[in-house]
């Protein structure tokens, strides 16, 4: 049962308002002053508060019931407020109203439509729990994550981050090769670490290489070492990654980018675990997890024959999508905070700013335009402007973006998050103002 806070000096008000309450199986508390009234908001589980605005017979200022709208707002700022007021003028009301109040009813009121009011502020009030309670829960659920398991320093809030994080968490421990597999600055060096770091080697070595970083006559010697006079250069005997990483674990970057030679030798240690430095004749044995990843799409390479099929199955003992950041929206915030740091804050335009970017370099893109508004900004706060990113267009109607959500993912982002736009909006990357134009454009409520 939803309970409501009556708090007016009146008795007979609010003796009023607890029957016309009762008679529509709603609860009510009722303080007389301004003072009981926060205790009782301090003490109990108050669904929407009713408050008069003048507490003394003698006053009209309306001082007291300003206070008190503030005091509340303190304690809970979401919390539903109606206002009760028998003035004629109703300016502070009005600017209350404007600072968040969710209505003012005149003395005498109706009782129709006040309970229309509160009714639906009940309704919003239900559903503005319920998300907190999802929060909390999810706040607490990520919080046995870190507790239980090694996370590297890993940022995210979203659900679709959660379960890729799951999935890796869940594999860490098996001996499987692991592909990851994802677009260019998604983080995939990172969830390459927490796989180490959760898995049976974690007490090795961690040794990455980005194969597409290196000229491909130097990728080989990178990988499997070289003797002396192997190439141009070699004049003294050089350990490659492998030996590097014996006993634990090597993540290879842009995978796709290994020349065909360099493909034949990774299949051949990954199969036998035994490999021979360029230039020499001992054979070496290791034992090496490896972690490889790609942006490219490793299945149009193997039919252009650009990539070998059995070293492809040899790395993708299972895959590890991660997907690009526009589709984790939630994230985006978590870690723009992250990488402010203590030095400043976000204002809310830039925050809107950054929901509605469609983040097409992902989470490098996101950290150097932080680090560039970090630079920027005149003072403490980074507002929009500071960000160099330009304002968002809606997409033409009959030309939607790709990446623009559509009636299907909007319906289930409305589902999830109750109904509340400002949540669907974030969850789906967009600002309010893009939210209500799909709304529009799509023919879906706003209510």
């Amino acid at each position: 049962m939803p309970t409501i806070l009556v708090i007016d000096d009146n008795l007979a008000v609010a003796t009023a308002l607890t029957v016309l309450f009762s008679l529509h199986d709603i609860a009510t508390e009722h303080a007389a002053s301004p003072e009981a009234g926060l205790a009782h908001l301090r003490a109990g589980d108050i669904d929407l508060v009713v408050q008069d605005m003048n507490f003394h017979a003698d006053t009209t200022s309306g001082e007291e019931g300003v206070a008190l709208f503030h005091a509340i707002r303190a304690i809970d700022p979401d919390l539903p407020v109606i206002l009760l007021t028998a003035w004629t003028r109703l300016d502070a009301a009005v600017e209350l109203i404007r600072s968040g109040a969710a209505d003012y009813l005149g003395k005498p009121w109706d009782d129709g439509k006040l309970m229309a009011t509160v009714n639906t502020l009940l309704e919003l009030s239900s559903t503005r729990r319920e998300l907190a309670t999802r929060v909390r829960d999810d706040a607490r659920r990520r919080e046995r994550l870190a507790a239980d398991h090694a996370l590297c320093g890993l940022v995210y809030a979203d659900p679709a981050s959660e379960a890729t994080l799951l999935l890796a968490l869940q594999v860490a421990r098996s001996d499987l090769p692991v592909l990851i597999t994802g677009p260019n600055g998604a983080g995939k060096e990172k969830y390459a670490e927490i796989l180490h770091a959760n898995s049976a080697v974690r007490g090795g070595p961690f040794v990455a290489l980005n194969c597409g970083a290196l000229p491909h006559e130097l990728i080989e010697a990178e990988l499997f070492g070289a003797e002396p006079g192997a190439y141009t250069g070699a004049n003294r005997a050089r350990e490659g990654k492998f030996e590097a990483a014996d006993g634990g674990t090597l993540f290879l970057d842009e995978i796709g980018t290994l020349p065909p030679s360099g493909q034949v030798k990774l299949l051949r240690v990954l199969e036998t675990g035994r490999f021979e430095r360029l230039g020499g004749n001992r054979e070496r044995t290791v034992r090496v997890r490896v972690i490889s990843a790609t942006n490219a799409d490793l299945g149009t390479m193997i039919a252009d024959g650009r990539f070998r099929e059995d070293l492809y199955y040899r790395l993708n003992g299972i895959e590890l999508r991660l997907p690009p950041l526009v589709r984790r929206p939630r994230d985006i915030l978590p870690l723009a905070r992250h990488f402010l740091g203590d030095r400043k804050v976000l204002g809310e335009d830039a925050e809107q700013r950054l929901l509605a970017h469609a983040w097409p370099g992902n989470v490098r893109e996101l950290r150097n335009v932080v680090q560039r508004a970090v630079l920027l900004a005149q003072g403490q706060r980074i507002g929009a402007g500071d960000l160099g990113l330009p304002d968002a267009a809606p997409a033409s109607p009959s030309h939607p973006s790709a990446d623009e959500p559509d009636r299907a993912d909007i319906e289930a982002a409305l589902a999830r998050c109750g109904g509340v736009l400002a949540q669907a909006a974030s969850e789906l990357g967009l600002s309010r103002q893009a939210l209500y134009r799909r709304l529009d454009r799509l023919g879906i409520p706003r209510s």
